[in-house]
């Protein structure tokens, strides 16, 4: 490995100097309101088209909420940041709260356009959408008019979006506030340390299995104590997103997440149904592993546990420099962007107290730049993790040359880019094991990641589901909360895991995310359809990342199915596509048993 050093905290400088004490930062707030408040204005003197002369004023207002978006999402993503690295940065917490609410004005605005827009007569909507201002946002616009009828009245909108803030949203922050207080008691090496819930988290794959089982007992006693306080926050959450939908029609909470994520509900079926059919090699696999640990049940608090080279420590220089050495067999923009990334600072990867247990990437779409919080502890799912959040990263990146309109895309989309740069370095990894104890070790971490979304996501699907349908008659208690997560643990592992944390409704934080429900079904998604694509990366080398960025430029402006179909012909509300990628999955899972049968 080459001998450098990358920086392992991120320069947010560049963007606002000062953090959430930056004149500039203030400043741009202060404009901001007085944008959107300009923006509302011009709303409200907006008439719906009755001809093609009309698309100069569509194509002002369209103009002016795209400008206005990205420097909301630039303002945001900062402040997202700011709470991110210190979590008691008060000063932080009430600029969120600012633009929480400029953006909800913003919002409740561009509803109003788009109900403007969707009584336009339908001969002067095409002649509209063919004019050379609007024909570039034909899918977005016909996406407007056709989710319309899920609007309120302008009142109505207008009252639940000043509610969104104080409650709705607040609720989900008082939820982040809540995990990042709390202190987790654990003894390693003998002395007891006091650890944030992300540090304790990590410890699942410490190579001593008494200090991986304190920490998940240590976890899950903290959960049990403090259940009836998270139950109170998510039956909130759930109740308010319940009342909303129903003023808007929608009668199936998934309804709305599958209208975000562009994806028909054939397409959520055909994946879920393949999932079902083909769990049973993971299921051998997690048996089989269960045996090399002397259980006859693989217990939860080893499932992270490393197989083989338990004490391996991989430095976060060699983890940058392996991740750049192996991009680079795909394409020269994906390596210069990689070297980017990390050379300027992008990354903020340091294990500290008061630091968000959260791991995520912030977009900035007015520069084209990123950001990435995580903590890095030196194991192989740090690096996944890194691999994971710098995808994120380049899928902001190949959408910097797009028109903001088209810039904004879906989940699904999102979770494939960023998987596929988590398979070209794990596989990287498996190619490059020179012995069988390596080797298994790597398939190890990356039959994680198959059970990971073939399982556990799959059990947070079954239980968001089910939990709604008893949140819709009235409040859910914390006992019968583990019961529903309880009975979706046993469907989706199909009893193949032991002493599962029942209180996963608790510390999983995509339950309490207050912009979208489902957030779990993208990530199996991505991890399926990000299969086929490094298949054909495999195939062609540097040849193909014309086509990925193709993939990526189109993400935003295409529905799912047709951008799968127009970029690699295939029909995925069909079985006959997950299974190829299942497949591929079930392989490693028998090759795991094969090399450890002996």
């Amino acid at each position: 490995m080459e001998n450098t050093k990358y920086a392992e905290s991120w320069d947010l400088d560049v963007f606002f100097p000062g953090g959430s004490k930056s004149t500039q930062l203030n400043e741009r707030l202060d404009y901001l309101e007085k944008e959107v408040s300009d923006f509302m204005k011009k709303v409200d003197t907006f008439r719906t088209p009755e001809d093609i002369g009309d698309v100069i004023d569509v194509a002002s207002v369209i103009d002016t909420a795209n400008k206005v978006r990205m420097e909301l999402s630039d303002a945001s993503s900062f402040i997202t940041c700011l709470i991110a690295q210190d979590t008691k940065d008060k000063k932080a917490a009430v600029l969120k709260e600012k633009v929480s609410t400029i953006k909800a004005h913003f919002f409740s605005s561009m509803q109003k356009v788009q109900k403007v827009l969707a009584k336009t007569d339908d001969a002067v909507w095409q002649c509209l959408l063919n004019t050379d201002e609007l024909k570039r946002f034909k899918f977005i616009l016909n996406e407007w008019r056709e989710n319309v009828d899920m609007q309120l009245s302008d009142k109505e909108e207008s009252s639940i979006s000043s509610l969104m803030v104080d409650g709705y949203h607040g609720w989900g922050q008082f939820y982040n506030s809540l995990v990042s207080s709390i202190s987790v008691p654990v003894h390693i090496d003998g002395e007891k340390s006091e650890l944030t819930v992300a540090q304790a988290i990590n410890l699942r794959s410490h190579p001593n299995e008494e200090v991986r089982k304190e920490a998940h007992k240590a976890l899950e006693d903290i959960w049990e104590e403090k259940e009836e306080l998270f139950a109170l926050i998510l039956n909130h959450i759930a109740g308010f997103r319940l009342q909303t939908y129903k003023r808007k029609g929608i009668e199936y909470v998934i309804e709305k997440p599958l209208i975000d994520n562009r994806m028909k509900e054939e397409t959520l079926n055909a994946m879920w149904t393949t999932v079902r059919k083909y769990k049973q090699p993971f299921a051998d696999y997690l048996n089989q592993k269960a045996k090399m640990f002397g259980d006859q049940d693989m217990q939860s608090h080893n499932f992270w546990a490393t197989m083989t080279n338990s004490n391996r420590y991989i430095s976060y220089d060699d983890a940058v420099n392996f991740i750049l050495e192996n991009l680079s067999q795909f394409g020269t923009e994906l390596e210069s962007f990689a070297h980017h990334a990390f050379d300027k600072g992008w990354v903020d990867t340091e294990d500290r107290p008061n630091k968000s247990n959260v791991a995520f990437c912030a977009g900035f779409p007015h520069s084209g730049e990123s950001r990435i919080c995580m903590t890095y502890g030196g194991r192989i799912t740090n690096v996944l993790t890194l691999a994971h959040e710098l995808g994120h990263a380049f899928h902001n990146h190949a959408m910097k040359s797009v028109h903001a309109m088209n810039k904004y895309y879906p989940m699904s989309m999102a979770e494939t880019a960023s998987t596929f740069f988590e398979l070209v370095v794990l596989d990287a990894a498996i190619e490059n094991a020179k012995t069988n104890k390596e080797k298994v070790f790597l398939l190890d971490e990356k039959l994680k990641r198959s059970v990971l979304n073939f399982m556990n996501i799959h059990s947070r699907f079954l239980f968001e589901q089910n939990f709604y349908e008893n949140r819709k008659k009235g409040f859910v208690s914390s006992t019968r909360l583990n019961e529903l997560m309880q009975e979706a643990i046993d469907d989706a592992y199909e009893g193949s895991l032991d002493h599962v944390s029942i209180h996963s409704w608790v510390w999983t934080p995509h339950f309490y995310i207050t912009h979208s429900p489902f957030y779990n079904f993208p990530y199996t998604f991505g991890y399926l359809f990000s299969l086929s694509i490094y298949a054909k990366a495999k195939e062609n080398g540097r040849d193909f990342e014309e086509n990925y960025l193709n993939i990526l430029h189109d993400s935003g402006s295409m529905s799912t199915e047709d951008l799968v179909m127009k970029h690699l012909g295939e029909d995925i509300m069909q079985e006959g596509f997950w299974e190829k990628g299942m497949k591929l999955c079930m392989k490693d899972a028998q090759e795991f048993i094969t090399l450890t049968s002996n």
